[in-house]
């Protein structure tokens, strides 16, 4: 394992739906947050809570990830430092706007979670439109990054050319408005922006008719990384005065004949 994963240098990556001064704002946000109480939580969050979801993944949802994964809007690359570790996958490359989170944060990132850096690739990258060829990754993976693109349908359409015929686009921490109205939204939208979320939110209907536009079938979960009584009185109010949700798209083709994706499938039960 390498003490530091690969950065490859990308000039002019931003495509017609961004622009540099999108890079710039999200450039100035995150040299405020760095040294500050915000990022503070926010390595907290990474090293105590965001590691639960790959559990919650892989045995709630029975999805196995494997091959090569991409994660767009990566930030600090938690997500990816966590998938790098899974034995059945092979390559992670991590792309976000900011060559600033990239460099300075991720590596960080990596230290703290021990991610197998010899597997994963830093580049900047613009989600909107992205520098791969057609069916190209086994699974594309994002945290808390639809709701913060200029157009998430183009990005919906962009995630499904990029993956081979039945591979998984998993999507979590997307901030989604409960069906009860909250007094206290302001308080929740703050907790979002410690943690790495922006206070722009869509109901889950606004998400199912994204992936329709898209032509990206979508499955919902509900999100719960929960133990004991907490996990039991979540799984009632969920949707309802909170909404946790993983969305995973499946791009139809090939590998839905042999009943499994390339790239993330369910997993069999261990006990057939």
């Amino acid at each position: 394992m390498t003490n530091e994963s690969k950065y490859i240098e990308k000039k002019e990556y931003l495509s017609r739906y961004a622009h540099e001064r999108t890079l710039a704002l999200r450039e100035s946000a995150a040299r405020l947050a760095m040294g500050s109480g915000a990022e503070a939580e926010w390595f907290r969050s990474v090293q105590e809570d965001l590691p639960k979801f790959i559990p919650f993944l892989t045995k709630k949802c029975r999805l196995e990830f494997r091959g090569r994964i991409l994660e767009i809007g990566a930030g600090g690359g938690w997500l990816s430092a966590e998938l790098s570790k899974l034995p059945n996958v092979v390559e992670v490359i991590t792309t976000d706007f900011s060559p600033l989170l990239l460099k300075e944060q991720a590596p960080k990132v990596f230290l703290l979670r021990k991610a197998n850096t010899a597997k994963i690739t830093r580049m900047p990258g613009d989600f909107h439109k992205m520098d791969f060829p057609n069916n190209y990754f086994d699974s594309v993976v994002c945290s808390a990054v639809l709701h913060d693109s200029a157009n998430i349908v183009q990005v919906l359409r962009e995630v499904k050319r990029l993956l081979k015929p039945g591979g998984r686009f998993v999507a979590i921490r997307e901030p989604v408005w409960p069906l009860v109205k909250i007094k206290s939204r302001a308080k929740m939208v703050a907790k979002l922006v410690r943690t790495g979320v922006n206070d722009r939110f869509y109901t889950l209907a606004d998400y199912k008719e994204f992936f329709r536009q898209a032509s990206l079938p979508l499955e919902v979960k509900r999100v719960n990384t929960s133990s004991g009584f907490k996990y039991y009185l979540n799984a009632v109010v969920n949707g309802l005065t909170h909404a946790r949700y993983a969305f995973i798209g499946t791009k139809r083709g090939r590998g839905d004949d042999r009943g499994q994706s390339l790239g993330l499938r369910t997993a069999r039960n261990s006990s057939k």
